[in-house]
């Protein structure tokens, strides 16, 4: 999801709860601060020696352990308030990808990417997924198709069964 739509979205529906999944039926908790926006410029070399570069704006998402009895959601006009206070202070990208930054005692630090939002019953869903890394210069490096781990199980790690 682009800036320009994540703020289109939010604009578009003022004063609706504004929840984001993080992992399956997971969400960020109701006491949630946005603690920072990073405007952030990629300037990259992949291992095929091809360059590229690209913006994102990455959100922070912070749960305050003093709030934990808190339960409603930020909505999406708060978020728009705060997010026009940053860009007076510095401008978006508005073609930049826009990411969450996010972790709880559960889930480790990720810079998650938006896989889908729904807009029903008051709120809006921000469903939010990693990427996996990949090799962006398969064709260079000789690299024809994805790998594929085994699983292994115990008939095949029987002795005799080639798994170790």
């Amino acid at each position: 999801m682009k800036t320009k739509d994540f703020l289109q979205l939010l604009e578009a529906n003022k004063d609706a709860s504004l929840l984001f999944e993080y992992s399956p039926n997971r969400l960020v908790g109701s006491n949630y601060h946005i603690t920072e926006v990073k405007h952030v410029k990629i300037d990259s070399v992949d291992c095929g020696t091809n360059t590229d570069n690209w913006n994102e704006t990455i959100i922070q998402l912070w749960e305050s352990p003093s709030e934990l009895s808190k339960t409603e959601f930020m909505n999406s006009n708060k978020a728009l308030g705060i997010l026009n206070k940053v860009a007076e202070i510095r401008a978006f990208e508005m073609e930049a990808e826009v990411r969450f930054e996010y972790s709880n005692a559960l889930f480790h630090t990720a810079q998650l990417f938006v896989s889908d939002s729904i807009v029903q019953n008051g709120s809006i869903l921000i469903k939010l997924t990693v990427k996996k890394t990949d090799c962006k210069a398969k064709e260079t490096c000789g690299v024809s198709e994805p790998l594929i781990t085994a699983v292994a199980t115990a008939e095949t790690c029987s002795p005799g069964g080639g798994c170790c």
